[in-house]
């Protein structure tokens, strides 16, 4: 079942962020986690899943990517926060 969705991946709290569209958010996180995305993230070894928003369409899920991206890091970082201050890893939590 697709689901568009707007997540962050990190490599520890606090650290280095990357934030990603999908329409398959528990298949884009496993790619981000055994390298099969070359890149950003895995240059950097995001490989956990600390925040995610669900959307309507692909289309608004877009527009709130480019909105967070053009955002402070601060801003991003408060998002995490909210819901998840410990950031731990929130890829059980979407698989089962």
């Amino acid at each position: 079942m697709k689901q568009p969705c707007v997540y962050i991946m990190s490599n520890r709290r606090g650290g280095t962020l990357y934030v990603g569209v999908t329409s398959n958010l528990v298949q884009r996180v496993w790619q981000h986690r055994s390298g099969k995305v070359s890149g950003f993230t895995s240059r950097y070894g995001l490989h956990r899943l600390v925040w995610f928003e669900t959307c309507e369409e692909m289309a608004s899920a877009i527009e709130r990517e480019k909105q967070l991206k053009a955002g402070p890091r601060r801003r991003k970082v408060t998002l995490v926060e909210q819901v998840n201050p410990e950031w731990r890893d929130l890829f059980d939590d979407i698989v089962g």
